[in-house]
């Protein structure tokens, strides 16, 4: 039988995490940062593996982890400049009309990012990005730091003469990374 202390066992934290009280930080994405509006923690799956008997089919954990993808929101500025940063890593990646487009951003990015890593194909393709979560009173509670991100998609922007009141545009991304890890501050 396990006893437990009861005691021991009451949190040591009562507040709860403000979804509001965040700060994300890219290395690749420095006119994004500022306008960033939502970002999610993505979830996490272990799955498991079926083992056929007889009788009942016995789950058992799996061995193989798969991460979500990072969504990020962000409001455009008046010039663009944000989002077509997004739009050049992800047609410097794709290379749609040439391979010399890959070169030059790879180019472009060994002179905007000289100190990040050693190889520059790597770092023309992948960022490393951090997810701060802070406390109510805005100190760093959390960090999460995901390694290797790279964009997969890009919303479009929708503009709209017949809106009636001003919404200002926002747009969507979604990348795909090697892994995240939690330190707690």
């Amino acid at each position: 039988m396990v006893t437990t202390n009861m005691l021991s066992r009451q949190p040591t934290e009562l507040d709860y995490a403000d979804p509001s009280k965040f700060l994300f930080k890219c290395n690749k994405l420095p006119k994004v940062e500022f306008f960033t509006t939502q970002v999610n923690l993505p979830g996490i799956n272990l799955g498991d593996v079926v083992i056929p008997t007889p009788f009942k089919e016995l789950p058992v954990q799996g061995h193989t982890l798969t991460y979500e993808n990072l969504e990020l929101q962000f409001l455009v500025d008046e010039k663009l400049e944000n989002y077509i940063e997004l739009h050049q890593w992800l047609v410097g990646i794709g290379f749609p009309q040439s391979r010399s487009q890959f070169a030059s951003f790879k180019k472009s990015n060994q002179d905007a990012f000289p100190s990040i890593g050693t190889d520059l194909n790597q770092n023309a393709m992948f960022g490393d990005a951090t997810l701060t979560v802070t406390s109510s009173k805005n100190n760093p509670n959390v960090e999460v730091r995901f390694s290797d991100i790279y964009p997969v998609a890009l919303s479009t922007l929708q503009f709209d003469q017949q809106a009636s009141d001003v919404e200002y545009l926002t747009a969507t991304c979604t990348f795909s990374y090697t892994l995240y890890e939690i330190f707690t501050l």
